[in-house]
């Protein structure tokens, strides 16, 4: 049994964590910390989750908290994980940070895209970002990672093979990608409420977009990056357009680049037909694909995700299973839930 606190429980990776675990069979879920609920069994702050954590009570956190604790999920805002991250790694315990405080390898960087200098810069060298189809060997056995972003997650596992291929040209990719209302939190805002977002689509962080920097940092290239809100509770899907390098291609060799690439992967699937979000709903899963079109000498490249699944909790669990050197895919899907 391996011991799992969940800072953030309250939240919807919180939840999405707790109900994955429920089948885990080896990540208890122990202690679980929320301050904005802190003093509420879970149960009633997450009624849709049964079985006995729903008995648990939700605590506002402290380090002496984690007294026996192996392994720490945590589900803060950006800037939060900074302060407590030394502590719980000093006591013994593995972390798996969803925050962007430590995915960045520069500090520099984070100041540049999160406009504050970082307050922990010692730590970064000891966090593995957190895409196993990228950094599997080194993930098994670190005490820390920072799991990615959901959009990089979905642009990079659709773009790094044919970067790594030489397919395109990594000055000139562009990423659009849309989200499910969901990744933006819990929390009530006048931006992501029904009657703003029902039977609308619309951009956002046009620019300026604190992805852009995982994105480029994981893919060696330079992105432009525009994220947008659409209509939906959960999913992404990325959109990516690249010229072509050098050379002439068949239409189909970035598709047969991609089925390469991840024909050994538990939960990264190609597809012949450009994927929906509802493919992946529910699920650890994603899948991609690929087409050259030789009129525009361009690549296209897609990628779906569930923003909670691949994009947060199933991909905290798929790290945390490597670094305790349990089968990969304990506790989590790869196929979604439809209709």
């Amino acid at each position: 049994m391996i011991r799992t606190a969940i800072l953030g429980a309250s939240g919807y990776v919180g939840a999405e964590l707790l109900r994955l675990l429920e089948r885990h069979p080896a990540l208890v879920p122990t202690r679980l910390f929320g301050d904005s609920k802190a003093g509420q069994k879970l149960g009633s702050v997450h009624p849709q989750i049964g079985g006995a954590v729903a008995a648990l009570e939700v605590e506002r956190f402290g380090p002496e908290a984690l007294d026996g604790i192996d392994l720490v999920f945590a589900a803060l805002p950006h800037g939060e994980s900074q302060k407590i991250a030394a502590g719980i790694l000093d006591r013994g315990c593995r972390l798996v940070d969803l925050g962007a405080d430590f995915r960045l390898r520069d500090a520099a960087d984070y100041a540049r895209w999160y406009g504050e200098e970082h307050q922990a810069p010692a730590l970064l060298d000891r966090f593995v970002f957190g895409i196993p189809e990228l950094h599997r060997d080194a993930i098994r056995g670190a005490q820390a990672v920072a799991a990615a972003g959901c959009y990089p997650t979905s642009a990079i596992l659709a773009c790094k093979p044919l970067i790594d291929a030489g397919l395109i040209d990594p000055a000139s990719l562009i990423v659009d990608a849309a989200s499910g209302v969901s990744g933006a939190g819990r929390a009530v805002k006048e931006g992501t409420a029904f009657n703003t977002v029902d039977g609308s689509y619309s951009a956002y962080g046009l620019l300026t977009h604190r992805h852009t920097a995982e994105m480029e940092q994981e893919l060696g290239a330079t992105v432009l990056f525009t994220p947008h809100l659409a209509p939906m509770t959960r999913g992404i899907l990325a959109t990516c357009y690249a010229a072509a390098a050098a050379g002439e291609m068949d239409g189909d060799e970035p598709l047969r680049v991609l089925r390469q690439a991840y024909a050994d992967e538990p939960f990264v699937r190609v597809s012949d037909e450009p994927p929906s979000t509802k493919w992946v709903a529910g699920s650890n899963g994603a899948v991609v694909t690929a087409r050259y079109d030789p009129r525009t000498r361009r690549v296209v490249a897609l990628g779906a995700i569930d923003n909670l699944g691949k994009g947060a909790a199933g991909q905290m669990i798929q790290c945390a299973n490597l670094m305790f050197g349990l089968d990969e895919s304990s506790g989590l899907a790869a196929s979604g839930v439809f209709p």
